[in-house]
């Protein structure tokens, strides 16, 4: 299984510690979180969780292991999307009983609160049931006389989220750039996501729209001879024109 890992600002000197807690889990690990030899701008909450959604729905990740000062946040962010179950997970059995009830794809910790004296330790314990399960017991249910009822209950939650929400796609193209650009722009994101080769998936064909738009601005003087800001407005100018271009 592919697991990205996902911290926030707050957070980025927790990265090394879930890195370490995951290393020996036997699957891919990706480190997309910030980490302390890794910070070009602040992502906060908001970012992880847009981000996070990004990685699951073009499968560059199959799971997300994210979180903030408290992990609310963060949960809060990531479940406005379409297609994620994520949990709040403070302890071993709270991971244990996510990995065969809820069967999710995140999970969101607390990197801040209660993380104490050999937080490091408690972390490995905490990550330790939810990836060292059998892929056969992954959302089986438990105990297993409610097995039946628990299936049936996240595939109506499946089918609720899709229904809810509009398409991930669109939802790329809608984000506004203030919250899109520093996640795009954050080192290796672009290439994580495949927004430029995976042209069969339409998240990737939205995402990799707005990295034109970004290149396009990125490349044109900051200031006009009017002493206006010139790059943003010419690449808005120049999207119809580009999108025909690129289609």
């Amino acid at each position: 299984m592919r697991v990205a890992i996902v911290n926030e600002i707050s957070t980025i000197d927790k990265n090394p510690a879930i890195v370490a807690a995951l290393s020996s889990s036997g699957h891919e690990i990706i480190n997309a979180g910030m980490a302390p030899d890794r910070r070009p701008h602040d992502l906060t909450y908001i970012h992880t969780g847009l981000l996070s959604a990004l990685l699951l729905d073009t499968g560059a990740a199959e799971f997300v292991v994210g979180g903030c000062g408290t992990g609310i946040g963060y949960l809060n962010s990531i479940m406005q999307y379409p297609g994620v179950v994520c949990g709040l997970v403070t302890n071993p059995l709270d991971s244990w009983l996510f990995a065969r009830i809820n069967g999710g794809n995140a999970a969101a910790l607390q990197l801040n609160q209660g993380y104490g004296w050999a937080g490091e330790v408690n972390l490995s314990f905490l990550l330790e049931p939810l990836f060292g399960i059998d892929s056969r017991e992954w959302g089986v249910g438990y105990p297993a006389h409610r097995r039946e009822s628990q299936n049936a209950s996240r595939a109506c939650l499946r089918e609720l989220s899709r229904i809810s929400h509009m398409p991930m796609a669109e939802i790329v193209r809608r984000i506004p750039d203030d919250t899109m650009a520093p996640i795009l722009t954050f080192p290796g994101i672009a290439d994580l996501l495949d927004a430029r080769q995976n042209a069969r998936c339409e998240t990737s064909r939205a995402l990799h729209q707005k990295l034109v738009d970004y290149e396009y601005a990125r490349s044109r003087p900051l200031i006009d001879s009017d002493g206006k800001d010139s790059r943003i407005r010419e690449c808005m100018e120049q999207k119809v024109t580009k999108r025909a271009l690129i289609s």
